[in-house]
């Protein structure tokens, strides 16, 4: 199945662009039929991602509490928490210094003389605060973090679940087997979800060209295209770094999850290529208690295309309007980002939060986010694919510090080997040789 979805997802993403020229171009752009059929194209990408996050808090959950169970050494618990922090910030801090340097090189905004042309809508910034950040963290219910799926949320409840387990030993057994029992479950159901992608793609770009037309693309076509010149020299670096550790497999690596990235660029969503992303994870020889710890902290924490998206919009905005940003305000503006994003949990419109919160404390027009909103989707397409770079080459590189690396599984194959990492055979010990899974 994995070879021809991927075909399937390709052919979705071509017909949604077809049919959305044929429609842009059949009907008037104040003829009432053409945003209701832009409505009927979106439906199907609407479902496809509600039936995604319907999958999305039981599976961290289960994958959590049953790596963290499995694990028993706090240590190692520890060990890899730290590392992980360690890469995330590493990764946004390169991430908002690239868009920084690259848009002041490139300079997209410089003579662009645009105006504002769309209303903005309601952002609540005041949110954007450090005690906000630390209240979204801690849930006050376990299920409303499960009925919003506030990964956060669900990651702290999971955490003292999984310790907890650890703690009683064989009388938590019970819960330990039926948090696998639903971790497989959600893949399974996974596996049926993601029959339904091509056809998400199809709607997304079915409606987005059907209203906006083909020329949404060429109109701003120098910001689009520096922007994913910018997130390709961000994959060359991750891809890098991730040599260092992985060598050869880091090539692989981009092979397995080519269709968790056709899924989120194609949606424009990172959300949408999780469950996805964990199977290939699985594929590629990372154990799922590494994988179940690591992506959900990531999905918070390292969003490595939002950071770099950041930083070269508000400098698109600032040159847009003909304001100079002297070099010591871009660094606190640098700095500002790289603070304020970590505390976007819950926030709408989460990057277009940050960037509106920033702009207005560096005395930049506010009102200019709208110059982006036209292109928004295009640009969230490539920031929502580098999203899972970012996470992949993360989790692979700090299971691989770790010596649990395990070999490669089929890519393709319909049900993923849940990979054993201890002699025993059992699918959580940590009694791994490093040497028996040397790349």
């Amino acid at each position: 199945m994995g070879r021809r979805l991927t075909l399937y997802i390709i052919i979705g993403m071509v017909l949604g662009i077809v049919a959305g020229w044929i429609l842009h171009s059949s009907l008037a752009a104040d003829d009432p039929r053409l945003a209701q059929w832009a409505d009927y194209f979106k439906l199907l990408p609407d479902v496809f991602l509600k039936l995604i996050k319907m999958i999305i808090a039981p599976l961290v959950f289960a994958t959590i509490v049953t790596g963290i169970a499995g694990m028993g050494d706090s240590a190692a618990l520890g060990r890899i928490g730290g590392k992980a922090i360690a890469w995330f910030l590493s990764a946004s801090l390169t991430s908002l210094g690239l868009g920084l340097l690259l848009v002041n090189l490139f300079k997209p905004g410089v003579g662009a003389g645009l105006e504002p042309a769309e209303e903005l809508g309601k952002l609540d910034t005041a949110e954007l605060t450090l005690r906000h950040f630390i209240l979204e963290i801690f849930p006050s219910s376990a299920f409303d973090a499960m009925a919003n799926n506030n990964i956060l949320q669900i990651l702290v409840f999971s955490l003292f679940v999984g310790v907890g387990l650890t703690a009683i030993g064989e009388k938590g057994a019970p819960v330990v087997r039926g948090a696998e029992a639903l971790a497989e479950l959600m893949l399974q159901i996974t596996g049926y979800v993601m029959r339904f992608a091509p056809f998400a793609v199809f709607g997304a770009l079915g409606s987005v060209i059907g209203t906006r037309g083909l020329g949404i693309i060429v109109t701003y076509g120098v910001l689009v295209s520096e922007f994913y010149f910018a997130m390709f020299l961000l994959w060359v670096l991750l891809f890098l770094v991730g040599a260092i550790f992985l060598r050869g497999r880091v090539i692989t690596l981009f092979r397995y999850i080519r269709e968790p990235l056709l899924l989120s660029f194609s949606t424009a969503s990172s959300e949408a290529s999780l469950p996805k992303l964990f199977e290939q994870l699985d594929r590629f020889g990372v154990p799922r208690r590494v994988s179940g710890f690591i992506l959900p902290l990531g999905y918070s924490f390292n969003l490595d295309g939002s950071m770099i998206y950041m930083t070269f919009a508000s400098m698109f905005i600032a040159q847009a309007y003909g304001i100079h940003v002297p070099i010591g305000s871009q660094i606190l503006m640098l700095l500002t980002l790289m603070v304020s994003s970590k505390g976007i949990a819950g926030v709408p419109r989460a990057s277009l939060v940050v960037i509106a919160a920033t702009l207005s404390q560096f005395g930049l027009p506010v009102e200019g986010i709208a110059l982006l909103l036209g292109v928004d989707t295009f640009l969230d397409m490539g920031r929502s694919a580098t999203n899972v770079v970012g996470n992949a080459v993360a989790t692979a590189v700090i299971t691989r510090s770790e010596g649990m690396l395990q070999p490669l599984h089929d890519p393709d194959a319909d049900v993923p080997p849940a990979p054993t990492d201890s002699a025993s055979g059992g699918r959580h010990g940590l009694n791994v040789d490093p040497e028996q899974y040397e790349a």
